[in-house]
């Protein structure tokens, strides 16, 4: 067990130091591009540092989802369906194309853009998927897209609530947009329910939501999700119980009350 714990307290480390790297990187290429003020760029920092990291760990990242809910929960994506926080778009390959109308990705990080359109061409869904960039919060600009209030079938949410300023607001939004008998489709990570692996999570937390993206360690996501609004099923929420893990899952298909 001892081992099993080290290998806890241990795990952030696997990608905290690259991230570091990945991150001064950034800084010295808009030093290059931009001279002194780079260093008042915090964000263009922050967003070009977290893409690359992204890039670099996609490939090992999608072979550990192929083990995962994941595959399986998007095949319940139709319809007109919003894609929050799409990356770089890990997930375009697994969508069930045949049974989508139309989807919006909602991507408020600009940097993502390349990736994301390179692998539409790949899997041919140029037509379908239309990248929006901005948040779910910017009602007006999704307004433009016709993106209102009980408008979409699904709504499609990856590891999206770790890293949102206000996951309440996001959910109360993915509730307001979502048809009456639509679905929300979700793979999260959250709280864990053991106790040292909490104490484990806060102690890196802040670290980690520097260097990976603002994704917090210990939000309690469960009752975020639950209290958005009605749902018909809400039993049907699955959390995992890896109590050595500093990203235990929560996922489901939920179903908006009609």
């Amino acid at each position: 067990m001892w081992k099993d714990r080290l290998n806890t307290i241990l795990q952030p480390l696997r990608i905290i130091p690259l991230s570091i790297k990945l991150h001064l990187a950034a800084l010295k290429h808009l030093l290059s591009t931009t001279g002194i003020t780079a260093l008042t760029q915090i964000s263009e920092i922050q967003n070009l540092g977290i893409a690359t990291l992204l890039r670099t760990c996609q490939e090992p990242w999608i072979q550990y989802e192929d083990t995962t809910a994941v595959p399986q929960l998007l095949l319940s994506t139709a319809g007109v369906t919003l894609d929050i926080g799409p990356g770089i778009g890990n997930q375009i390959h697994r969508l069930p194309a045949q049974n989508i109308t139309a989807i919006y990705g909602v991507e408020p990080n600009p940097q993502f853009a390349a990736d994301i359109s390179a692998r539409l061409a790949k899997y041919d869904l140029q037509d379908k998927y239309t990248l929006v960039t901005c948040g779910i919060e910017d009602s007006d600009v999704l307004e433009e897209h016709g993106i209102t209030e009980g408008s979409m079938d699904t709504v499609l949410c990856i590891q999206v609530l770790c890293s949102v300023d206000d996951p309440r607001r996001v959910m109360r939004e993915v509730w307001r947009l979502l048809k009456p008998g639509g679905r929300f489709v979700f793979w999260e990570h959250g709280r864990s329910k053991d106790f040292w692996t909490r104490v484990i999570q806060a102690c890196w937390n802040r670290t980690w939501c520097a260097l990976v993206g603002g994704c917090r360690l210990n939000r309690d996501i469960k009752p975020v999700i639950l209290a958005a609004g009605e749902w018909e099923n809400p039993n049907d929420l699955v959390q995992d119980d890896e109590i050595y893990s500093l990203l235990p899952r929560t996922w489901g298909v939920l179903v908006k009350k009609a």
